[in-house]
């Protein structure tokens, strides 16, 4: 490698052509004016027009917007909560931590059968927006400890036993000290839980009722019915924009953050 560096530039760029390729021609092919989705005949953007006719489509984003944000609201609390318990030794902090990863490793289609049979059979919540938001609360929360607990598990106590010792109130050293040094952390596992329910397919499909299609679950019904519609295409695009929007956003604000901590030390 050392003596052909452009060896290691090839093996990354056949990655990413191998993985970003697949949807880069997706949304070429949404501006194209044929149903075809093997070959360009024209640049045209009636199939994004016909999408935003579709009150189908309107009506699932809608619900899956509402269902993304309250979940991410709901998981980023309780998430950032637990990881907080979970900072300091108790008798049994092993098996809290083991249960609380388990939903990263327990494949979607055992969670979404459990699910359905807990939230709706045994609990007795409707399908719909409420078995929803408790499934996708549930296998959301993993990722916002996860991520907030490794923030937390590296944050010097010092600080807030400094705040303390200057006469702050557990709330204000919490508020002033504690909250804006975990804050990447809850607002990166907040992000988490949002792109996790916005693009979540196999769970939701189980507990999906009537009137109450996600997303998702709509683009992948329709695409199995009647196969890889332009429109279709169109939505994936849009919907593949909006999540890389997303993380570019997140890294732009964590970059932002770096770079004003770095001035602030410089100065200090």
């Amino acid at each position: 490698m050392n003596r052909r560096p452009w060896v290691l530039g090839l093996v990354v760029a056949l990655v990413f052509l191998f993985l970003y390729a697949p949807i880069a021609w997706l949304a070429l092919a949404s501006f194209n004016s044929s149903r075809s989705l093997s070959r360009i005949s024209g640049f045209s953007t009636q199939w994004y027009a016909e999408l935003f006719d579709d009150t189908r489509v309107l009506a699932s984003l809608q619900l899956t917007l509402q269902l993304a944000l309250a979940s991410a609201v709901i998981s980023t609390v309780i998430g950032t909560l637990a990881a907080f318990g979970l900072r300091r030794a108790f008798p049994g902090r092993g098996l809290w931590t083991v249960l609380l990863s388990l939903p990263l490793v327990v494949p979607e289609v055992v969670m979404g059968v459990a699910m359905l049979g807990f939230f709706v059979k045994l609990a007795g919540v409707p399908l719909g927006f409420g078995a929803l938001l408790f499934a996708h609360v549930a296998f959301s929360l993993s990722f916002v400890v996860v991520v907030v607990r490794s923030r937390v598990s590296g944050m010097d106590v010092r600080m807030e036993e400094a705040a303390a010792d200057l006469g702050a109130s557990p709330w204000t050293a919490f508020r002033t000290v504690t909250l804006p040094l975990v804050a990447p952390a809850v607002v990166a596992g907040a992000a988490f839980a949002f792109l996790l329910s916005f693009d979540d397919v196999v769970i939701s499909s189980y507990l999906t009722g009537v009137g109450s299609t996600t997303l998702p679950v709509f683009v992948y019904a329709q695409a199995s019915k009647r196969g890889i519609s332009p429109e279709i295409v169109a939505l994936s695009t849009l919907m593949v924009t909006a999540t890389a929007l997303l993380l570019i956003i997140g890294v732009v604000v964590a970059s932002w953050r770096a770079r004003r901590a770095g001035s602030t030390a410089e100065l200090v």
